[in-house]
């Protein structure tokens, strides 16, 4: 009996899933990568200088390095020319943090991010989220920054403490925070209520905090599906933040409550 397309389909997306590999690089993330035992590690490159550096983690992780010439990194490595590798680089499988329920079960705040594509915010981000004790950085499979060393390099080592999942569909991970007590609070530049207001409305309820891209903001599925949206106030007759700045900012302000 021939299989149904979507039962084809669906295998395919599950062996490109297996199959696929990150390029890690850098001392720090490398570093950090090597030290975590939920890291799935395939492959190490360094040059002889960043195998001295990291002879620690190397030790610790069982993993035999392959020596490079520094000059001569780029042939064994496929990552961009202009990447700051500093001589190391570690292929990985991405990490599987489990499902939102688990990972968020009696968390006091989450964030959530409406098509953040860029990984530099979304490493910024993921390192704000360590510091003020957020359970997990949530975005959607489709239209949001995957793991790469770029995101792993910005977020500084906290790629691999702090949960990043990534879900089929965001309104349906919000609707369920919401059925676990969360408080949803959008941030939007427009609204009308400021987000100290937003979060003494919340009280003691966790929440989780909405965030959109920079320009189009949060959808309006995702909008529609928040408690409140609320903004920062600003000085003067304009101002705006990088997204991953307001996150620093709200993620402060719901860890001072």
């Amino acid at each position: 009996m021939k299989k149904p397309v979507w039962v084809i389909e669906k295998e395919r997306a599950k062996r490109a899933a297996a199959a696929e590999t990150v390029w890690l690089f850098g001392l720090h993330a490398v570093r950090d990568a090597l030290q975590n035992p939920m890291r799935e590690r395939l492959r190490l490159v360094c040059s002889k200088n960043a195998a001295d550096k990291l002879a620690e983690a190397i030790a610790a992780s069982g993993m035999e390095p392959e020596i490079v010439d520094v000059r001569k990194f780029d042939k064994f490595v496929p990552i961009s020319t202009d990447s700051v590798h500093q001589g190391a680089a570690l292929e990985v499988k991405p990490l599987d943090w489990g499902a939102l329920k688990d990972v968020c079960y009696d968390a006091r705040r989450v964030v959530l991010l409406d098509r953040v594509t860029d990984p530099h915010n979304v490493g910024a981000i993921l390192r704000s989220a360590e510091v003020f004790g957020a359970a997990a950085v949530i975005a959607p499979h489709r239209h949001s920054a995957p793991e790469t060393g770029a995101l792993a390099k910005t977020a500084s080592g906290a790629l691999e403490r702090q949960p990043y999942l990534r879900v089929k569909n965001l309104s349906d991970a919000m609707e369920e925070l919401r059925q676990m007590g969360f408080r949803l609070i959008g941030l939007a530049g427009e609204a009308k209520m400021s987000l100290e207001d937003g979060l003494s409305e919340a009280g003691m309820e966790p929440v989780a905090l909405v965030l959109g891209a920079e320009g189009p903001g949060l959808r309006e599925k995702t909008r529609e599906t928040c408690d409140r949206l609320v903004r920062i106030p600003f000085a003067g007759e304009f101002g705006s933040l990088n997204v991953s700045n307001a996150a620093a900012v709200s993620l402060y302000a719901s860890a001072s409550r």
